[in-house]
């Protein structure tokens, strides 16, 4: 038996699949679960899931917080956004990265430089997701 993995954002369901493992970007850092795990309800922060399928490849998606719930060898993964690494353009991302750092760079008040923060978290999320895209 292996982990039954749903990812849903609130405009389509990014992932609806099986796996051996996963590995989430909590909020307290970066989280393994495998086949058996004792039962958990977790906020998730800005990152990359890693997913490993029957295979043993593994499968990145970018996530842009959320929550994630792990119940008899079913996880649900609930998030503000996603995106898997094969919908991701790398030159937009890398561009994306760039304009977000020289946006936290010059920001200079402490409401701007939230944003910018918010917004460099995702970017780099979103390049690293793609990093680890299998080629």
């Amino acid at each position: 038996m292996s982990l039954r993995i749903r990812v849903i954002a609130p405009d389509r369901t990014v992932w609806d699949g099986t796996g051996q493992e996963i590995i989430l970007p909590s909020t307290t850092g970066l989280m393994g679960i495998l086949k058996g795990h004792a039962p958990l309800l977790t906020a998730l922060d800005i990152g990359t899931l890693r997913i490993r399928n029957e295979s043993g490849d593994w499968s990145p998606i970018a996530l842009m917080g959320g929550f994630a719930e792990i119940e008899d060898n079913q996880i649900t993964i609930l998030v503000n956004e996603a995106q898997k690494a094969s919908d991701i353009n790398a030159e937009e991302a890398d561009k994306a990265l760039a304009e977000a750092t020289t946006r936290m760079n010059s920001a200079s008040t402490k409401k701007e430089k939230i944003e910018a923060n918010l917004i460099l978290k995702r970017a780099r999320a979103r390049v690293q997701t793609k990093s680890l895209e299998k080629v």
